[in-house]
């Protein structure tokens, strides 16, 4: 208004009065309106900073706290009777973070300046915001957000306007991994190796290794296969039907949204990439690792990745390595593969088959050949001291970790076939002090408690409501073995600071990964189901971490119209009614778990859903 020229006064008030209105209104589309969107870059970190002051641990904080949390958002119950501070209502985040996965979220890490080292994919793992930097607001669904298509369809075709990327579909034309059609992407079963289908070139892999009618499982032999560089997940999708189970794994990379759409199919994934940590899985624990045109550098760093693989792979279990290097002639390929032979034979693997385009390789049931190598031989022995089921946060070594005295003697894991596994007690039971007996009256606790679960939820549900399951402490995985009736699977999550029983998991033919619920997990927003969460709010509570945090996360992770059974404390479960409005869930059951006979006996069950609501700029798309 400075530069206005002279005028009458009359005008300059009127034009004062629309300059303080424009201003005004700007203020309320930036920070009050939820249906917008802003400008990318740096003001997506100002918006962020601006909600954290109505959510979470900084309800009426500022942002030179320090990191201190407020009580009210850690404590499920005040010890004075006083009521604490409970938010009416959540903000909105920004239609553009409706994809948002807090601790793989490439602005933070330009924000924040972090040094990173891109040629060791460390800006692929992960690095999760303090609790100022958070966006403490509820994540958007995408404009036009319709419920997933039920599987089995959804194996073949999901919705588009779910996951609004098509760029794959164009990228990768010429291998089917994808095609749009209409309001529909299909999956044609295709992938960069195996452009005419995935299952043909599953039955061409059980062929090279001679399993019975070419059927890759091998009688209920090999159960759990980890696919690394995994695209859109047909080679897991098409596993399934032979009661072989994948843990899928890919990074948020150039093909950014190739896990979001694994999940939104209904397949078994994870974002993670082999970097500089551990993948958080504990060790032998996988038959079959499968790498099809994964575009990773084995001999880097002393060929620590494949080292990695060594360490999650069962006694005698496989590597199938489809690439260039395994058949190519041009220099450089013949170079990677001379050289990638001789590490592989320092590591005591051994060809298992060879034919066209991929090779298997098979790691030894004992410890033999690894004593009997050369002194001074690379890579050499893990350090004795070395745990090679610790992972969370813990660097790869570029070693060889050697079996226990039990493997070693039993020439291979000892664990009987599928699906006799599920229920059969794992010898590695002992590693926590665990009898057969325990294990045996846990998995029978857990099938009465999911007998239960399914009759509060019988109301609501049918039987292709649920696919993608999380329980959010796994324990030994009786809740997952209890539900093997139904057409679902279940990501297992143990904590990282607790018995690390994610092993017991691997060896019943389920899977799962380690994890701190301090910290958001790695998977795409409304990617889950249902959500199981016996204690998790209490065990958070007591590690001094935000309770309103994490049921802002469980939020982000569960698709709308999902379930979640809390198990917990009475204080905990009042604690979550508080929120119930704020979070758009409705209550559906409650109930107690008198009749219970196990430790926890005073628990109580609470189930909530989540409702399908929209932003009105998504609604303004759908009509």
């Amino acid at each position: 208004m400075r530069n206005r020229s002279d005028g009458g006064q009359k005008k300059r008030l009127i034009t004062s009065f629309c300059g303080a209105a424009i201003f005004l209104g700007f203020l309320y589309l930036y920070y009050g309106s939820i249906f917008g969107s802003s400008s990318r870059g740096a003001a997506a970190l100002e918006y962020g900073r601006s909600l954290r002051k109505l959510g979470s641990s900084y309800l009426g904080g500022d942002d030179d706290t320090d990191g201190k949390q407020d009580d009210s958002s850690t404590k499920f119950g005040l010890e004075n009777g006083e009521d604490d501070i409970t938010p009416k209502t959540f903000p909105v985040c920004d239609d553009r973070h409706s994809e948002l996965i807090p601790c793989l979220d490439r602005n933070l890490i330009y924000q924040m300046r972090l040094k990173l080292d891109l040629s060791l994919m460390e800006h692929y793992e992960r690095h999760c915001p303090p609790p100022e930097k958070r966006f403490n607001c509820l994540i958007p669904p995408p404009p036009g957000y319709k419920i997933p298509i039920k599987w089995p369809k959804s194996r073949d075709e999901v919705w588009k306007v779910n996951i609004p990327h098509t760029h794959l579909a164009h990228e990768k034309s010429d291998q089917n991994w994808m095609v749009v059609k209409g309001e529909k992407i299909a999956f044609p079963g295709g992938g960069t190796h195996f452009h005419y289908g995935a299952d043909k070139y599953i039955a061409s892999i059980a062929n090279m290794l001679n399993f019975s009618n070419n059927i890759l499982n091998n009688e209920g032999r090999l159960r759990t296969v980890l696919d690394v560089g995994c695209g859109v997940a047909s080679f897991g999708a098409y596993l399934l039907s032979s009661d072989i189970i994948a843990m899928s794994l890919a990074p948020n990379d150039v093909h950014q949204n190739q896990i979001q759409f694994a999940l939104e199919r209904g397949i078994p994934a994870y974002l993670g990439v082999l970097g500089t940590k551990r993948l958080p899985y504990p060790s032998r624990s996988f038959e079959l690792a499968h790498c099809s045109r994964c575009r990773i550098d084995w001999l880097q760093r002393d060929g620590i990745l494949l080292l990695e693989l060594d360490r999650l792979l069962r006694p005698g279990g496989y590597f199938a390595y489809s690439s260039p290097e395994a058949y190519a002639q041009d220099e450089e390929d013949l170079r990677i593969w001379r050289e990638m032979s001789a590490l592989v034979e320092r590591m005591c693997w051994r060809i298992a088959a060879k034919r066209n385009q991929t090779v298997i390789w098979q790691k030894p049931l004992t410890n033999d050949c690894y004593m009997q190598r050369a002194p001074g031989t690379q890579p050499p022995l893990c350090r004795s001291d070395d745990d090679p089921d610790a992972v969370w946060g813990v660097p790869m070594e570029a070693c060889i970790a050697p079996y226990t005295d039990y493997d070693h003697k039993a020439r291979g894991s000892g664990l009987v076939p599928w699906p006799s596994r599920l229920t059969s007690p794992p010898p590695r039971l002992a590693d926590f002090g665990y009898s057969s007996e325990m294990f045996e009256k846990d998995t029978e606790t857990w099938r009465r408690r999911v007998e239960q679960y399914w009759n509060l939820l019988a109301p609501k549900i049918e039987s292709d409501t649920l696919r993608n399951l999380m329980d959010m402490k796994a324990n030994m995985g009786s809740f997952a073995a209890a539900l093997k009736g139904k057409d679902v699977w279940v990501m297992n999550v143990v904590p990282e600071d607790g018995p690390n029983t994610l092993k017991v998991i691997y060896d019943r033919g389920l899977i799962g990964s380690v994890h701190n619920w301090c910290e958001a997990f790695s998977t795409y927003p409304r990617t889950y189901d249902l959500l199981h969460a016996w204690t998790v709010l209490s065990d958070v509570e007591k590690k001094g971490c935000s309770g309103e945090d994490l049921l802002l996360e469980m939020d982000r992770m569960l698709r709308p119209t999902g379930f979640i059974i809390i198990r917990d404390k009475q204080r905990v479960i009042d604690f979550v009614k508080k929120y119930l409005a704020a979070l758009h869930w409705e209550a559906v059951a409650t109930a107690d778990s008198s009749s219970d006979s196990h430790q926890d006996g005073d628990d109580i069950v609470f189930i909530v859903q989540k409702k399908i609501w929209l932003t009105s700029e998504s609604l303004r798309v759908s009509e």
